[in-house]
């Protein structure tokens, strides 16, 4: 039985169709983590601003992703915002917007920690050796920012490709869907399939996820080193 359903993830096409699905889970992770680098950096600094009504409008923005389920938000985009607004999302452009909009927040909150987290001496002290706003972040805050926020970055990146999971609940055909896929239409004929099959979609996603957070914990040993 074990040996058929080995037989089952190698059979016509499966093998093939396991690693298109990936390449469209790794796809939806690798824009919106993209995007969430580009647009938290930007809301991190937004954060910092002692400006009351933007910390207040920021502050809703975030509690408002974090306390709303991902699943929830991929519900609402792409069933309640394409109905409203009469336009037709595709299943991919609906994650990618939510998840763009979750890891921006979540970017966002990091980076505003991080440039926080920088006590506020070595901002005097380097106005004190008169250095410029731009000299000041690009030599200074800047490389200890990104210290401190490059391990929690990794972490939140891995969490991101982990969640695209949730996407086969709109219709997106990506791995974990394709497995279902070929467990249904061999249930009958090899009933261990499943197993092989979630397992061969464990091994992938962990040879994503694995390298990232080695690379993260590499970086954060030198930088302490």
């Amino acid at each position: 039985m074990l040996q058929s359903a080995i037989n089952v993830l190698f059979q016509g096409r499966n093998f093939i169709r396991l690693l298109e699905g990936l390449w469209i889970t790794v796809r939806i992770s690798l824009l919106s983590v993209l995007l969430s680098i580009i647009l938290g950096i930007l809301l991190g600094f937004i954060m910092t601003k002692k400006n009351p009504v933007i910390r207040v409008i920021t502050k809703i923005y975030l509690e408002f992703v974090r306390i709303m389920p991902q699943l929830v938000l991929l519900f609402l985009v792409y069933f309640g915002l394409s109905k409203s607004l009469h336009i037709n999302l595709s299943g991919e452009f609906s994650a990618i917007l939510v998840f763009t909009i979750w890891g921006t927040a979540e970017m966002g909150d990091l980076v505003r920690g991080a440039l926080e987290s920088i006590p506020v001496h070595q901002y005097e002290s380097g106005r004190a050796l008169g250095l410029t706003e731009k000299q000041l972040y690009l030599n200074v805050i800047l490389p200890q920012t990104f210290r401190r926020l490059i391990p929690q970055s990794m972490n939140l990146v891995t969490r991101m490709i982990k969640t695209t999971s949730l996407v086969v609940l709109i219709g997106v055909v990506e791995v974990v869907k394709v497995g279902q896929q070929i467990i249904e239409a061999s249930r009958l004929t090899a009933p261990l399939a499943a197993i092989i099959i979630y397992t061969t979609i464990f091994f992938m996603y962990f040879i994503i996820c694995f390298p990232l957070s080695k690379f993260a914990g590499r970086l954060e040993q030198r930088w302490k080193d």
